[in-house]
């Protein structure tokens, strides 16, 4: 077969193929093939946004290797492209009423049959560029391993996290009071939630675990005139901390220290853990509340801010921690150590800790509207964006961004503020309602 009739047979394939995936995803999108042809995913599919092929490697290295470890890799190195839109819009596509599209009911012969003209096809998988070399699990870690997993996502450039965050560089859930605030207002709003919920009060000794770019504990020192201190594992943030420190003139009441939390010493008023836990790995949640309680005065507040998955059945949690394909993608390209726990088990572990949980808060949809709105900021200054970083980590995070908004707007990942004082033996230092909260 000569080589104009064998691209020919792989373009008929890849049209016959996408036809036949049309019948059941019926999507507003068209694919682009290489040769520029256009095939519509959908009975009605009129809409710009377009899904761009490379070149037929990019369906024989796919059916090789089905993953979406294989998809992001295409898609960092420009084999796969959209056009017309954003990852986000196809991702709602895909969860078309909140309900995912299913390919359940093709017939697997003549998808087969169809693969048959790409089973030779050079794959030329992508380059490993741009993931974590190492445990990505990090289900072996030991504490001095802590700071590459740290390093590795922060340490990336103050100048290209500033891009998308907002002035205050806050790197965690908005709060939207209407769904229609920048994330500037938003971000603001839950630093003063923060401070609110843990009833600050002047004086009072704060610690911020995982305190990133300064955010809570500069807003903490500014506005509710506690004494701050902040600890980290990322120099680069590190840094900017303690520049905004000098700038605000808040010398006297904000520290800032790089070290682990487990190596943290001192009593405090109140502590707060805002998009840290997430971090630290299923097996060390009992290690972790107990330090969290230990570092408390008796009469004082803990607030635990995380992004949480469902439960688990009790014999699951006992099985070693396997990761979905989405997963294992999302540790090795942007947070390798990191683990998901389900809230059920976060307050079991709080109590089993010595902790009384006073207050737990949803903010699933809030996260959602946060990860769009750094997405579409991220893109909109994406050739800043590649000059600091380059095209391929660029292509990483909006891939994460938009992948992290669609799990949040489906539900496959949550968010959870909590909030628990120190011992169930004691009143805590609370008012009988949350009404000062919503002022």
């Amino acid at each position: 077969m000569t080589e104009s009739a064998a691209s020919e047979r792989q373009i008929g394939a890849a049209r016959a193929l996408i036809t036949e995936l049309a019948t059941k995803l019926d999507l507003d999108a068209t694919v682009r093939l290489w040769d520029g042809s256009r095939v519509a995913l959908g009975r009605n599919a009129t809409g710009p946004f377009e899904i761009v092929i490379a070149d037929p490697g990019v369906i024989a290295s796919t059916l090789r290797s089905p993953s979406l470890d294989t998809i992001v890799r295409h898609y960092i190195d420009k084999r796969i492209d959209f056009a017309g839109g954003s990852l986000i819009d196809f991702g709602r596509q895909l969860n078309r009423g909140g309900r995912s599209v299913k390919l359940r009911g093709l017939d697997a012969l003549r998808i087969a049959g169809k693969l048959t003209p790409f089973l030779f096809a050079p794959g030329a998988p992508s380059a490993e560029q741009g993931g974590f070399d190492g445990d990505i699990v990090g289900n072996r870690r030991k504490v001095a391993d802590n700071q590459d997993y740290i390093s590795f996502h922060y340490d990336l450039s103050n100048d290209f996290y500033a891009l998308f965050l907002c002035d205050e560089m806050v790197y965690t859930c908005a709060y939207f009071h209407d769904w229609e605030q920048d994330i500037a207002t938003a971000q603001v709003n839950k630093l003063d939630m923060v401070c609110r919920k843990l009833r600050l009060k002047p004086g009072e000794r704060f610690l911020d675990i995982g305190s990133g770019w300064g955010g809570l504990v500069c807003h903490a020192a500014k506005n509710y005139g506690v004494k701050a201190h902040g600890i980290t594992l990322s120099k680069e943030q590190l840094a900017f901390a303690e520049e905004k420190v000098r700038r605000l003139g808040l010398e006297g009441q904000v520290t800032f220290e790089l070290i682990d939390y487990v190596n943290v010493t001192g009593t405090f008023d109140k502590i707060a853990s805002v998009g840290m836990y997430e971090a630290i790995g299923l097996n060390n949640i009992p290690t972790y509340m107990r330090k969290m309680r230990s570092l408390l005065s008796e009469d004082g507040l803990f607030l635990n801010h995380a992004i949480s998955r469902r439960a688990k059945r009790a014999r699951a949690r006992l099985l070693p921690e396997r990761l979905r394909p989405e997963q294992q993608a999302l540790a090795k390209y942007i947070f390798p150590g990191g683990a998901l726990d389900d809230i059920g088990h976060t307050v079991a572990e709080m109590e089993l800790a010595g902790f009384e949980v006073q207050d737990v808060e949803g903010w699933r949809m809030h996260y959602a509207r946060t990860c769009t709105l750094w997405c579409e900021r991220l893109m909109a200054r994406k050739d800043e964006a590649i000059a600091l970083v380059g095209e391929a980590k660029y292509r990483i995070y909006i891939a994460y961004l938009a992948g992290c908004a669609i799990a949040f707007e489906r539900g496959t990942a949550r968010l959870f503020q909590t909030l628990c004082s120190k011992s169930p033996k004691r009143r805590p230092p609370l008012p009988p309602t949350r009404k000062d909260l919503y002022r």
